[in-house]
């Protein structure tokens, strides 16, 4: 570790030396080792001579939209949720000034564990027996998290409390409306969608935490197939867990599915729970009232048909570069998850 190397986003030696001086049980020089995933956010693993190991995040080089790539909220999350009984890294320390290395970044404990992505993980890094344990493990730990009153971890005003899924529709349908001629792309069934749910939206009850993203591509697992830490939490906010766990349940794929957005999901492997057995664990933990869950299945699916159909278009439109993206795939995710909402939109009428 004594030679040094360049690290994009990063000025090592000043980042070492805040580290040094502003967390306990850290000793620079570091060996940097970049880490996959975290929504492009710049995320390494350092060890110190010692075998110290901690994580170092910050936002991904460029412009960035307002309110994108907070590293303060994650990392007041973090803090904010250690106390509980939901996994998460320690947080050590959080520079806000950007003059250390050109924008605010936050230092984490690292965690053993891997996240799945795609059918091969789970393939080359869970026994059957272990993968059998990751459905019960996964929903204890939502059940774990929404069972925490935000205003008792001092995350009280991480957002607004009422109608999540009502202002949630609002943007993602805005979304649609806005890339529906750069994507040369329109569907009456999701106008259609956008008025029963607005609709049909149930009363929400408390607020929690929830954290937008919860999959186990943001999870990480030990070789058992518990999970050992949550992970980026930069889009949670404040709202109703029913869409959170609802969330939860449409990144669960199972063999049989005849429609699915992610056709090498980690749970297609043999001995993973289906989705009966996570509704069932979850309702057992956290007591909750089953019969408006497909309207949330419903609008999860909607709201990601949005997301992809926003960035179809700016491929589209020639706003991203589309060398080796197979836009198909896109087009037809987005056709997949219309007719999913529909699906479960049935079973309410």
């Amino acid at each position: 570790m004594s030679e040094r190397v360049e690290i994009d986003g990063y000025d090592v030696e000043a980042v070492e030396a805040w580290i040094r001086d502003n967390t306990q049980g850290l000793e620079p020089p570091f060996e940097w080792v970049q880490l996959e995933g975290g929504h492009s956010n710049l995320t390494y693993a350092l060890t110190d001579l010692k075998g110290n190991r901690a994580v170092v995040r910050r936002p991904p080089m460029g412009e960035l939209l307002p309110k994108a790539h907070d590293m303060g909220r994650e990392f007041s999350i973090i803090s904010g949720l250690g106390p509980t009984a939901v996994p998460v890294p320690i947080a050590y320390g959080y520079c806000e000034s950007p003059e250390v290395t050109g924008a605010h970044f936050y230092v984490m404990s690292q965690v053993d564990g891997k996240a799945l992505f795609e059918l091969e993980d789970s393939l080359d890094y869970l026994t059957e027996d272990a993968r059998a344990n990751v459905g019960l493990s996964f929903m204890d730990v939502l059940a774990s998290l929404h069972s925490v009153d935000p205003d008792d971890v001092g995350l009280g005003d991480l957002g607004k409390k009422e109608d999540y899924v009502g202002r949630q529709i609002k943007t993602w349908y805005r979304s649609w409306e806005a890339s529906a001629e750069g994507a040369s792309y329109d569907d009456p069934d999701l106008h259609e969608l956008h008025d029963f749910l607005q609709s049909r939206r149930p009363d929400q009850g408390p607020a929690r935490v929830v954290h937008g993203d919860y999959g186990l591509h943001n999870c990480l697992l030990s070789e058992e197939g518990l999970l050992t830490a949550v992970l980026d939490w930069e889009i949670s906010t404040l709202g109703d867990p029913m869409a959170d766990f609802a969330y939860a349940l449409n990144t669960w794929a199972e063999p049989g599915d005849k429609l699915v957005n992610k056709e090498n999901a980690p749970t297609l492997a043999d001995g993973f729970s289906d989705r009966s057995e996570l509704i069932e664990r979850y309702a057992a933990k956290t007591g909750c009232d089953l019969t408006d869950l497909p309207y949330y299945i419903s609008f999860n699916h909607f709201k990601t048909a949005c997301i992809v159909h926003g960035v179809y278009a700016r491929y589209m439109q020639g706003q991203k570069s589309s060398e080796g993206v197979d836009l198909d795939y896109y087009r037809t995710r987005i056709g997949v998850s219309i007719e999913l909402s529909k699906q479960a939109a049935a079973e309410l009428a």
